[in-house]
């Protein structure tokens, strides 16, 4: 086996997927810190307006199950990035890895308000298709379940006060609730001053993961 290989057997993997309406660039700067800290970083990514929910977590199944096969990895979901994620790990094959560590980024658990408020709207709809749909639905959002790996959440603070928006009095992002991205099966719950859009970018989100693990050293130069 080549020195190439063996780096990659050895070296942590980072999967991330980036939220509704967003691209992989989104988590550029948190990939960038954990690259910096040794980790091997990788993206996925998927266009609302042209898949439906079904035909991107068949993608992502396939995915993560080529990058378990080549080692210990860990996934980071920004929004529906982390239902996605959430669903995909349930439906791997067995026999599979699974992963270190599960982040989720503002991911919600239950139906999100907004999305549910939304629903109707022609520009909504035409935007984030299937995808949309499911994030205010009861049902399917409910089918989703659990992961019984090791999951941190980390949600953002600074969103809508209670005077104004669709929270009232509640914490949230300005997109998602803290109440709707909280679970008795998630132990590690950190909230921190961030809006929703820029939660993958955060300097803060980066430091939280890698007080998390034990990133790989960068040889020294010689």
């Amino acid at each position: 086996m080549s020195s190439e290989q063996n780096s990659f057997r050895e070296s942590p993997h980072f999967l991330f997927v980036h939220g509704m309406g967003r691209t992989p660039l989104s988590g550029w700067p948190m990939l960038w810190r954990l690259k910096r800290s040794g980790f091997t970083t990788r993206t996925f990514a998927y266009m609302t307006s042209m898949e439906n929910f079904a035909r991107i977590k068949a993608r992502l199944v396939a995915r993560i199950t080529a990058l378990a096969a080549k080692g210990d990895y860990l996934l980071v979901g920004h929004s529906l990035g982390g239902v996605l994620l959430r669903d995909a790990i349930n439906a791997l094959p067995q026999g599979t890895r699974l992963p270190r560590r599960l982040y989720l980024l503002g991911s919600p658990i239950t139906p999100a308000r907004l999305a549910i408020k939304l629903a109707n709207n022609f520009i909504y709809r035409m935007t984030t298709g299937d995808c949309g749909q499911m994030l205010g639905s009861t049902t399917r959002m409910a089918e989703i379940g659990s992961v019984t790996i090791p999951t941190v959440s980390i949600l953002g603070t600074r969103g809508f006060s209670h005077t104004q928006g669709p929270f009232r009095d509640e914490a949230n992002d300005g997109v998602v609730a803290v109440s709707e991205a909280a679970a008795n099966w998630i132990a590690d719950e950190v909230h921190i001053p961030c809006v929703h859009t820029w939660l993958p970018g955060s300097r803060r989100v980066a430091e939280l993961i890698l007080a998390r693990e034990q990133p790989a050293k960068t040889p020294s130069a010689k």
